[in-house]
């Protein structure tokens, strides 16, 4: 069943696949139903999670029920356990770039969130838009998402400064990407043009650079105050095993 699932994930057109997904998903989490891992953010538990990856396949790693990845139970932890994301009695005002499945239903369900998403080409997308041309006033947003897209986008100094112009005074920004801690800077070549290769070099072929650790100051000469949170040495490793979360990830958490 999990070579089936892979192959799935790897072939079907993302919209198409959110769709079967409303199917699977119930089968896959009664299939694989047990007590070694558990998703955080829906509280089940597991035998084992999924395989997933463009390339070469991460194990253990996507959640049968909510289809999490790391980086999303990580970040869902720490919205619940460091801010008043799900608390505050003052309604704010969100922006979620790309939605996940794993959240979309959870935060549009929210009472205290007025809560707006875009995309160019996501279903899940209440506003189709460009992030590099965005069509929000600016000062706009209280809480801005924005999970592993930067790395799609050609010009991210613009897409960058955007965000920026959206944001509250005040407001903050998590911009989550898939990052090389041991590269000092960032690395990009767009001569590479074949699929298989950038497949190869970029982690996906629709990724244009990998970010190295200069990804915070650049986000800081944008104008943001970073915060690099290394949340994962923040909770007990017994809890980053049992959520399959990936040890030494930064959140990058950006205040305007």
């Amino acid at each position: 069943m999990k070579k089936l699932f892979k192959l799935v994930l790897n072939t079907i057109p993302r919209p198409l696949l959110i769709r079967l997904s409303y199917v699977a998903r119930p089968v896959l989490a009664l299939a694989l139903k047990g007590t070694a891992f558990t998703d955080p953010i829906d509280g089940k538990s597991f035998k084992t999670f999924l395989p997933y990856g463009y390339g070469t396949q991460r194990n253990n790693v996507l959640s049968p029920s909510t289809l999490s990845l790391e980086r999303h139970r990580l970040l869902w932890l720490y919205l619940n356990e460091k801010t008043d994301f799900f608390t505050s009695k003052e309604k704010k005002k969100v922006l979620h770039f790309a939605p996940e499945q794993a959240f979309y239903k959870l935060f549009r369900n929210q009472k205290n969130l007025n809560y707006t998403t875009t995309d160019l080409l996501s279903p899940l997308a209440d506003v189709k838009a460009d992030i590099c041309n965005l069509p929000f006033e600016d000062n706009q947003y209280d809480i801005i998402l924005c999970n592993h897209v930067l790395e799609h986008i050609p010009d991210d100094t613009k897409a960058m400064q955007e965000l920026y112009r959206v944001l509250k005074p005040g407001g903050m920004a998590i911009l989550q990407i898939p990052q090389d801690l041991s590269r000092a800077t960032t690395f990009a070549d767009d001569s590479i043009t074949d699929q298989k290769e950038r497949s190869e070099i970029f982690g996906q072929y629709d990724h244009v650079r990998i970010y190295g650790r200069d990804y915070f100051d650049k986000l800081r000469a944008i104008g943001f105050k970073v915060t690099e949170e290394d949340y994962t040495n923040k909770i007990a490793a017994k809890l980053v095993e049992k959520y399959c979360l990936a040890k030494g990830e930064i959140i990058p958490v950006c205040f305007k």
